[in-house]
């Protein structure tokens, strides 16, 4: 597609960003009567295990190196920054991976995988750090993390060949105060390290990029100033803290052909990612006696998923309480089983009886009223942006590599004309919560079905909160520096 077809259709890709970004918005509001909570709490199970809660996924052409591809994921919500002296880490017993999708079969090409190793200097004392820690090997760091990174290319008779990028990568201590980690961005710096083969990595503590009025949104989905553009909200995450985990590679690496992509429209540009954790079953041994047989092992000790994130609040606000574990459990290749919640989203009709917004008609998959934008967005990627050649339909925060970075961002994404932004892949900036209201509220669907006329307040629908409460570095790994204990307000 030419530049000039793109910039044709930029209204459409806007529109649709708006009803994708929307149904999860609500939920990583956490509006009451549709989920558990935000995409930081966002099932029954995985609430009781926020060590593998993935909060967020960020996936962008890298600002200040176009030739990279940068992947975050974000894990453990709203940690307290004074929270010690057990302060928040990553945990040993789950592995964090990151998946790429390259063909749009719905299968991973890609993985990049992530274990964690806690170590204790000095197990005779409570504290976490003994003194000033002015080093990652300052012999005051009592209570540290590493970690190992490894790249899992997946062939198509499904054999898997790893690659180790990485061993013993240190994680920086938490920032727990001037006294205990002076010059605290210096040490987060130490901990970016370069990867084998080219790229970069850290993980470890930062502030929660995510900035939503989830207050005013829990209550019944309270927006305090109508239509919301006001920017009075209240973010709710303010001063809260996540575990970031950042990788910075080269786009040649995550593409089907391993080139690097020239034009948006090139068979390989597309890319679906998301994130999960797993943690390992447990093995059972049976006895056969009398039975004439050997002992056996039933269960073969493995991985298991139980938590799984693409695309913002799609497991929030698109999926029912009764299926929530379910598709945390789930792949992206089996989500024709979720179609009908995503056809017939019952945000969409919460919308109309609270605040009497005129959305577009909905039906069951297949049905003629069903919401075409949605499934554009959630299953098979925009025309002409995000949607690969060939694509199975499943949930995956899809990006174009060959979309150039923008001198001038806009937070709306491509609902402001800006193709680079959000839901081509998405940005630490974008405001998915603004987009997703308004998309669910209509603005998209005339471009499926006409005859329809958007809500006058469609445009202007948004929780007030326009940025996040710090600001984003602008070099890897891009997220802002963690709240001091010390000097935080507890929530």
């Amino acid at each position: 597609m030419s530049t000039k077809s793109i910039e044709k259709n930029k209204t459409t890709y806007v529109a649709l960003a708006l009803l994708l970004v929307l149904s999860f918005v609500m939920a990583e509001l956490g509006f009451s009567r549709v989920t558990e909570a935000s995409s930081h709490r966002e099932a029954p199970m995985i609430s009781g295990d926020p060590k593998a809660d993935a909060t967020d996924l960020y996936a962008f052409v890298s600002p200040d190196a176009p030739k990279t591809v940068t992947l975050i994921a974000d894990y453990l919500p709203f940690e307290e920054p004074g929270g010690g002296p057990n302060f928040y880490s990553f945990d040993d017993n789950v592995l964090y991976e990151i998946k790429i999708d390259n063909d749009g079969d719905a299968k991973e090409n890609v993985s990049y995988q992530f274990r964690f190793k806690t170590t204790t200097q000095n197990p005779d004392t409570f504290l976490y750090n003994t003194g000033p820690i002015t080093s990652l090997d300052d012999a005051d760091f009592n209570v540290r993390q590493t970690y190992s990174v490894t790249r899992v290319e997946y062939a198509k008779n499904g054999k898997a060949k790893e690659t180790v990028l990485a061993t013993k990568v240190p994680v920086p201590p938490t920032n727990v105060g001037p006294k205990s980690t002076p010059n605290y961005g210096t040490l987060q710096s130490a901990a970016v390290k370069n990867l084998s083969g080219g790229g970069k990595v850290f993980a470890g503590q930062s502030d929660d990029p995510f900035f939503v009025d989830l207050g005013g949104l829990f209550d019944l989905l309270t927006i305090r100033t109508l239509p919301g553009n006001a920017g009075d909200g209240v973010d709710g995450l303010k001063g809260y803290n996540v575990q970031s985990i950042a990788i910075q590679v080269p786009i040649k690496d995550v593409t089907m052909d391993g080139n690097l992509p020239t034009a948006a429209t090139d068979a390989n540009a597309v890319v679906g990612v998301w994130t999960t954790s797993s943690r390992e079953s447990m093995s059972v041994l049976r006895s056969n006696k009398g039975q004439g047989k050997k002992n056996r092992n039933d269960n073969a000790t493995k991985w298991t998923q139980i938590s799984r994130l693409g695309s913002p609040l799609v497991n929030e606000v698109v999926i029912p309480l009764g299926k929530k574990d379910v598709w945390n459990a789930s792949k992206p290749v089996n989500d024709a089983q979720f179609a009908n919640y995503v056809t017939n989203p019952e945000l969409g009709s919460l919308l109309n009886a609270l605040y009497g917004v005129v959305v577009p008609p909905q039906g069951a998959f297949g049905n003629a009223m069903q919401r075409d934008d949605l499934i554009a967005i959630f299953l098979t990627g925009v025309p002409g942006l995000t949607k690969p050649a060939t694509v199975t339909p499943s949930e995956q925060l899809r990006l174009n590599l060959a979309i150039a970075p923008t001198a001038s961002p806009n937070k709306l994404g491509v609902l402001g004309g800006d193709n680079q932004g959000y839901p081509n892949g998405r940005r630490l900036a974008d405001d998915v919560t603004d987009i997703s209201i308004q998309a669910v509220a209509g603005a998209a669907y005339p471009l499926f079905h006409t005859g329809f006329t958007p809500d006058a307040l469609a445009s202007k629908l948004g929780d007030g909160v326009d940025k996040n409460d710090t600001s984003f570095r602008t070099s890897f790994p891009y997220v802002a520096l963690p709240w001091s204990g010390f000097e935080s307000t507890p929530h």
